[in-house]
């Protein structure tokens, strides 16, 4: 970071540079449920387009860009060692999120060099589970090539998607990647999109989840585990908040937000096609296109209607609304609203200030 930015906070934009990839995973927005007609990707001078684009946000807003670069696989689209070489000269950090199967220790090294830094790969089930959901053999390689990204230098990340389908392997992950000497671990839940995946998971299960993930994270802490458990999902909150490890600040400003989920307030989805999204998980956020409208203005006019937080129909009385707002993408996923009751919040409507009706 340079002199000048220093005191400045990072902006984030999902870029998904193309819709290529090696794989068909089950639950994937773009092949999951109907499949995608057309595969798209960003030409190098549209590419061009979306980071100047994202610099004049920032200079708009006094921010600094930070990419999160996908697909697909951003590894396959023809330009994408321009565009690192591209981001590199601007001194702009980005994080990849891709697959195992093009990397090795030569390519983690030149990735290291063009600021990469961090690589996030997904696990989401044991071997056989993992490999139903997305390739054969895909379990084992991924594991395999979180020695090439600590080998360089790059902060390996594992994520899992968590649904009925696979929440009971969540804890053997845990072990596998904690054995792996993964840099980072977190898990987030699946947002339905069709297909074979049951999102079903009730309150309860999804809560004791979370209390047996929480015994092994301190299990692994207390032994001195370099894995960073980054507690992702914001019923975290709820779960932290009840067992008196996150407790509500005195006094909070009124009207702040000061955590949960991102969506309109500091995180900007680009697709493959140049839409701009509110959120890639809420499918139907399409707001502008980022070839045709300028961020810094979409920002302010069309995201608003993300950001009206008294608007959530549960989450708009409780006390941890500022904190916690549960997946408003997991919402609309399953219920066709933004700003309806998170389907795995196990909180009762008895139990959140000013409202005494029980949660159906």
């Amino acid at each position: 970071m340079s002199q000048k930015d220093q005191g400045k906070s990072y902006f984030a934009f999902q870029w998904h540079i193309t819709d290529e990839c090696d794989q068909h995973c089950k639950h994937c927005y773009i092949f999951s449920g109907k499949g995608c007609a057309e595969l798209k990707s960003m030409t190098w001078r549209q590419m061009q387009e979306v980071v100047a684009n994202c610099e004049d946000f920032c200079k708009i807003y006094n921010r600094i860009p930070y990419f999160y670069i996908t697909g697909g696989d951003p590894i396959l689209h023809p330009d994408f060692w321009k565009l690192m070489v591209l981001l590199k000269s601007k001194n702009i950090p980005l994080t990849l999120m891709g697959n195992p199967f093009h990397l090795d220790d030569e390519i983690c090294s030149m990735l290291k060099v063009c600021g990469c830094e961090k690589y996030q790969m997904s696990l989401d089930g044991m071997r056989e589970t993992h490999d139903w959901f997305r390739k054969p053999g895909s379990f084992d390689l991924t594991l395999e090539k979180v020695g090439c990204l600590n080998r360089a230098g790059i902060k390996s990340v594992i994520m899992s998607t968590v649904s009925r389908t696979n929440w009971k392997e969540i804890p053997d992950i845990i072990g596998a990647v904690v054995k792996a000497n993964v840099r980072v671990y977190a898990f987030s839940r699946y947002v339905p999109t069709g297909g074979e995946v049951d999102a079903g998971m009730t309150p309860q299960e999804y809560r004791e989840l979370l209390e047996t993930c929480d015994a092994k994270y301190k299990v692994y802490e207390a032994a001195g585990c370099e894995t960073y458990f980054n507690k992702k999902d914001h019923l975290w909150t709820l779960y932290e908040y009840e067992t008196g490890k996150f407790r509500l600040p005195e006094p909070a400003a009124s009207g702040m937000i000061y955590g949960g989920c991102n969506c309109g307030n500091c995180h900007i989805t680009i697709a493959s096609n140049g839409d701009i999204m509110a959120c890639r998980r809420v499918t139907d956020s399409r707001v502008a296109n980022i070839f045709e409208d300028r961020l810094a203005d979409v920002w302010i006019c069309q995201m608003e209607k993300y950001r009206q937080y008294d608007q959530f129909k549960k989450c708009g009385k409780c006390e941890l609304k500022a904190w916690c707002r549960g997946c408003p993408a997991v919402a609309n996923g399953m219920l066709g609203d933004f700003y309806g009751e998170d389907p795995q919040c196990w909180k009762t409507r008895n139990d959140i200030t000013g409202d005494a009706l029980p949660c159906g």
